[in-house]
């Protein structure tokens, strides 16, 4: 170390602020350990709050009144053509990050969480080099890794703060609205972005490699969605690769192949959505003990723990599914083991959520993993036309469904597409995590008239006792 340099130690240190960070953080400064936060950005929040969850929610939720506007023109109210100021959309943005930035910071403050800005490189399994910062060193006794994620580049490309090759996080810029822009990937980043822009007036069109949208995702869930976005894109281009982008002053000229029209065409604006990578690189693990799988991910145990005994991970720099609720859960269970509590990863169902609209929400074991695997399943399907509030909503679109195993009853999986799935879930994940009966969720009384009405009537169905479809009794 050279001279003059402020060193200093910690207890804990966590790397990355993000919500596995903070979470993290938090829960081991009530635990009563000293705790050391450490991130490039100014104030808490990572990814996340700041060019990820929170900007594009915020967008969505906008986008879904315009639609909710134009919905209602059937119902015999009559708004207008909506008039877009993106000025006031940026502030309106800005100031919701404010306010939870703000909050972190102050609930940092009442924790006793030291907050430090600067990148972080391991010097060994117990210190770290602080750059961009005034604090040169820390030691440390327990480190934290949640360093999250970054988008992929599209290859022989690269994304630039004022270029039109754009990723996530440009895109929430929203720097301006582009007459025609690509969307490379169909999975929930580019479907939930093309929907914002595709609200505020582009001409969208998305090109996915494989045959559906949503890969991965249960097709009955994602086919509503499939046929609202048919109307609200220009185009949809599935079993098609982009085979090359040059980017000039006028814009960016795309060559396709596979099941497409024109396979060279350009669009002002290019966004690359096709997953993201762990920021894992240049953290000087190589002078720890931590491993690293082929493509960067950290390797943890159920309890967080890296193969450095003083290093744990959480988060999308570990892998698995990239979302915000399993790193803060992470968070909170390597906190717990450092001190000293028998904590471990062990969850049952993991919600996820696609804030389109209509949105999709699922969680537990998925129709297309129980096939995979050769499982003996009962999917019981409660379409919404058959819901007195979807009807009211105009929203009969949706779909509910519970898989449950066919011997015990138990509730295997939830799977909803419709309005506001990203709260209804919830009652699945509880379902699943204590071990619920069909007849536990049917039997629970749900309020009328709702749309959490729905869950109970697919497992009423299961049962035998559905009263708004027909369904055959198991019961005589």
């Amino acid at each position: 170390m050279v001279m003059g340099e402020l060193t200093q130690e910690a207890e804990v240190l966590v790397i990355g602020s993000g919500p596995g960070g903070y979470a993290a953080a938090f829960r081991a400064a009530d635990l009563g350990l000293d705790v050391t936060m450490v991130d490039p950005g100014a104030r808490p929040g990572g990814v996340c709050l700041h060019q990820g969850c929170i900007p594009s929610k915020t967008f969505l939720y906008l986008s879904e009144l315009i639609h909710d506007a134009a919905r209602a023109e059937d119902m015999g109210i009559s708004f207008g053509k909506p008039r877009i100021d993106l000025d006031a959309l940026r502030k309106w943005r800005d100031s919701v990050i404010d306010k939870m930035a703000d909050g972190l910071v102050s609930l940092s403050s009442r924790r006793g969480v030291q907050l430090l800005q600067g990148r972080v490189k391991f010097e060994s399994s117990d210190t770290v080099r602080v750059y961009d910062g005034e604090v040169s060193h820390i030691q440390f006794r327990y480190a934290i890794l949640a360093t999250g994620s970054q988008p992929i580049p599209f290859p022989e490309t690269a994304f630039k703060t004022d270029g039109r090759i754009i990723s996530s996080t440009g895109a929430l810029a929203l720097a301006d609205v582009p007459e025609n822009l690509l969307i490379l990937g169909g999975g929930y980043v580019g479907l939930e972005l093309g929907t914002v822009y595709a609200t505020l007036g582009s001409r969208v069109s998305l090109v996915e490699l494989e045959d559906r949208l949503l890969a991965g995702v249960d097709q009955d869930l994602v086919q509503p969605l499939h046929r609202r976005l048919d109307n609200l894109f220009e185009n949809i281009n599935l079993k098609t690769r982009v085979v090359s982008m040059a980017e000039n002053k006028n814009g960016v000229d795309v060559t396709f192949e596979g099941d497409i029209d024109s396979p060279q065409q350009t669009f002002d604006k290019v966004l690359v959505a096709i997953g993201r990578k762990p920021c894992s690189r240049n953290l000087g693990l190589g002078n720890t003990k931590v491993i690293r799988d082929e493509r960067g991910f950290v390797a943890v145990d159920s309890r967080q723990r890296t193969a450095d005994e003083r290093i744990f991970a959480v988060g999308d720099v570990i892998g698995g599914m990239m979302l915000a609720h399993k790193a803060t859960r992470e968070g909170k269970v390597a906190a717990e083991v450092i001190a000293g509590e028998p904590s471990a990863f062990d969850v049952r169902a993991m919600p996820a959520v696609v804030y389109t609209d209509p949105q999709i929400a699922w969680c537990g074991l998925t129709e297309e993993q129980a096939r995979a695997e050769n499982r003996d399943i009962s999917v019981q399907r409660f379409p919404w036309k058959f819901s007195g509030r979807a009807t009211t909503m105009g929203a009969t679109e949706g779909l509910t469904k519970v898989i449950v195993d066919p011997t015990t009853g138990r509730v295997l999986g939830v799977g909803i597409t419709g309005r506001d799935t990203e709260g209804l879930i919830s009652e699945g994940v509880l379902a699943i995590e204590m071990g619920a009966l069909a007849e536990d969720m049917a039997l629970s009384i749900h309020p009328h008239p709702t749309l959490s009405e729905t869950e109970a009537e697919a497992a009423e169905i299961f049962l035998g006792s559905a009263t708004h479809i027909l369904s055959k009794s198991r019961r005589p």
